[in-house]
């Protein structure tokens, strides 16, 4: 007898040690290019250390790419043997082509896969793939599951506080007069994901310490108005700011409860060293 569900995730989301234990959920790799190197964004064929020491030597911008739709199409052939069906929790559209590797895969394959669009990244799609494991495991159908979930993308709320302004500038997303200025000024950009799943920026911060205090403060009007408790701090290899935001979100807002993970590799290479990313979902809307 089959397994009724396949649990699908791309590395631009955050792949949690639970995640890598459950038998159930499989992590489709991105590929991450330096020149005419190509390394598997699987933490094992270029570590965070690797990548981090990469990016500060090589003369190559790094780049990434989505996984073709025959490396989705092999799983998937795999995986119809196993279940019935797959819901494959997905980066944006609007920053990747994962998602359209994915449905091409299941085509090729004749596998039914509910593919889902986060329009977000990071811990925005690792959190939706732990809230459809809890209905699945309420009972409720893959199909519902996943129109539930796409619904629920509405409620992810992120700010994401720049750590390096040469890799935006390296990867040509800031002149050369901004980086100057920015540098200069100790400027410090804040982007967010868009409900509709773009990257933009909304803000910018003098002082690292400002910044933080930003982050905080639209965390803890969640906190207070909609009773939000869990958090999660991604961090391009800057465990120690990491940890120190922890301790000031708790200092400020005592019952959360707070994880703190690194940024993917393939995230890692667009956001840069130092990246601080807060996010958290608010269930009430």
């Amino acid at each position: 007898m089959k397994k009724k569900i396949a649990w699908i995730i791309d590395t631009t989301g955050f792949v949690t040690e639970e995640f890598k234990a459950h038998p159930d959920v499989y992590a489709v790799p991105l590929n991450i290019h330096f020149g005419t190197e190509e390394f598997i964004d699987d933490g094992v064929d270029l570590t965070n250390d690797e990548l981090y020491q990469r990016m500060k030597e090589s003369a190559d911008f790094p780049k990434t790419s989505q996984p073709s739709a025959g490396k989705f199409s092999e799983l998937y052939d795999k995986l119809k043997e196993e279940y019935e069906c797959a819901i494959a929790v997905h980066a944006s559209a609007k920053l990747s082509g994962t998602i359209a590797s994915s449905t091409a895969g299941a085509e090729m394959s004749e596998f039914k896969v509910y593919a889902v669009d986060s329009l977000a990244l990071s811990y925005g799609l690792s959190g939706l793939i732990e809230r459809g494991l809890k209905l699945q495991e309420q009972g409720v159908d893959a199909e519902e599951i996943a129109q539930r979930l796409e619904k629920e993308t509405a409620n992810f709320r992120n700010y994401i506080l720049i750590g390096n302004l040469s890799q935006l500038y390296k990867g040509g997303r800031m002149s050369g007069a901004q980086y100057y200025l920015g540098s200069l000024l100790q400027i410090k950009p804040i982007v967010q994901l868009t409900p509709e799943g773009e990257l933009k920026p909304i803000d910018k911060v003098r002082s690292h310490k400002k910044a933080i205090q930003y982050l905080i403060n639209h965390a803890k009007k969640d906190y207070e108005e909609y009773g939000v408790r869990r958090f999660q701090i991604m961090h391009g290899h800057v465990m120690k700011e990491a940890e120190s935001l922890k301790q000031e979100v708790l200092k400020q807002m005592p019952e959360a409860t707070i994880l703190i993970g690194d940024l993917s590799s393939s995230l890692a290479v667009h956001a840069g060293e130092g990246t601080l990313a807060f996010l958290w979902r608010r269930e009430d809307l």
